[in-house]
């Protein structure tokens, strides 16, 4: 009998396209990746991959797996939604996956809603990257993903497996120390930021990119000390070392920084909620898509009175 566990890595494999970018995407070491899938061959007693010192590539063989395998997922998806169905109330085990500052914002409103299932279970899981969370929900791992995108492009709805909901535009705001002299004003522009020390990510981080996009338009050049982490960087802000430019989502909840609103268009970041499109039928994962969009629609109506 074939591993399901392992059928799912070798769709992800064929969509990733080598060894190492489904490790990277499944967060396993490209040596575990490759001994699952040599133990997948031996169990179909074919040769799944062709390797070279360098690279693998499916053979015809992994190819016509990799068809039979997409089937295979659509037909597991179907299963559970048809079982889900035969009860009215939402019930079993719905695993989520969220970027921290959006979990941080996002979660206490989802489990205050969904107390009212209590055959519904929750699980919100850490996520490091986009690319591995998606590898995730396609190989049916998780069931759903908050995801971020920062290139100003609207996704479609439907890309292969996958459903993106647009869940909310998450607008990049100054942050200030409580008792900054400048955070007395509702609105801040670059310029009056622009003397300020600065703490911001590394350069090639989506929030660095916008920031230096604003002040290349505005001719600013300022001081910047760099460190990872949106949650280090405002916790060094909110210390008084400095000020930042972050999405509203991250800092929404903190009480220890002021958080004002930038004169200039400085676009922020989309945030979306993935799905496999199989499980659109399943009560579970689409009350827990609901408690998602209900949650950031009134997250973001607060943001809105800043």
């Amino acid at each position: 009998m074939l591993d399901v566990r392992r059928l799912r890595l070798l769709y992800e494999f064929a969509a990733q396209g080598s060894i190492a970018a489904t490790a990277l995407a499944t967060g396993q070491t490209a040596s575990a990746v490759s001994q699952q899938l040599a133990a997948l061959e031996k169990e179909t007693g074919v040769s799944l991959l062709e390797r070279t010192a360098r690279s693998a590539q499916l053979t015809d063989a992994g190819r016509r797996l990799v068809e039979h395998t997409a089937h295979i997922l659509e037909a597991i998806d179907a299963a559970e939604t048809s079982l889900a169905a035969e009860s009215a109330e939402p019930r079993g085990r719905v695993t989520v996956t969220a970027f921290p500052t959006v979990a941080v914002a996002l979660a206490g409103p989802i489990v205050r809603r969904l107390r009212r299932y209590p055959e519904l279970q929750m699980v919100l899981l850490q996520q490091h990257t986009v690319s591995e969370s998606l590898a995730r929900v396609r190989s049916g791992e998780i069931d759903l993903a908050l995801i971020d995108d920062w290139s100003g492009q609207r996704r479609p709805a439907t890309t292969g497996p996958l459903t993106f909901h647009h869940l909310v535009n998450d607008p990049l705001v100054a942050v200030l120390p409580v008792k900054h002299p400048l955070a007395v004003k509702e609105v801040l522009s670059a310029h009056e930021l622009a003397g300020e020390s600065w703490i911001a990510s590394p350069d090639g981080e989506p929030s660095r990119m916008a920031l230096a996009r604003l002040w290349r338009a505005e001719g600013i050049s300022a001081p910047v000390s760099e460190f990872e982490g949106l949650d280090t960087i405002l916790t060094l802000v909110a210390k008084g070392l400095g000020v930042t430019v972050a999405p509203w989502m991250a800092a929404a909840e903190r009480k220890d920084v002021a958080v004002r609103r930038v004169a200039e268009d400085l676009p922020g970041r989309d945030v979306y909620v993935v799905h496999r499109t199989a499980s659109t039928g399943r009560p579970a994962v689409m009350t827990v898509l609901q408690a998602l969009h209900l949650a950031a629609r009134k997250l973001m109506a607060a943001a809105e009175r800043v």
